[in-house]
């Protein structure tokens, strides 16, 4: 008998907000996104190990973590 078993990251993107870059200054649209590992047995996704929420500069491309409150109180539109 064998089991196969992983992770796996689904990254969803919960929207665009026009805001100041922190790496390069420039106002420009920010990519709002949100990386859920998931463990999974069998290629099915069953439970949440961690939930991590990002922020990325269209204009530089510079990515860089941001807290849950943070992400929730962006006006996401």
């Amino acid at each position: 008998m064998f089991f196969i078993f992983g992770l796996r990251t689904k990254v969803v993107r919960s929207g665009v907000v026009t805001a100041v870059c922190r790496n390069c200054g420039n106002q420009a649209a920010q990519v709002i996104t949100r990386r859920v590992t998931k463990f999974s047995l069998f290629f099915i996704p069953l439970i949440p190990l961690r939930t991590r929420y990002g922020q990325q500069c269209t204009f530089c491309g510079a990515q860089y973590d941001i807290s849950r409150a943070e992400a929730e109180r962006l006006p996401v539109g």
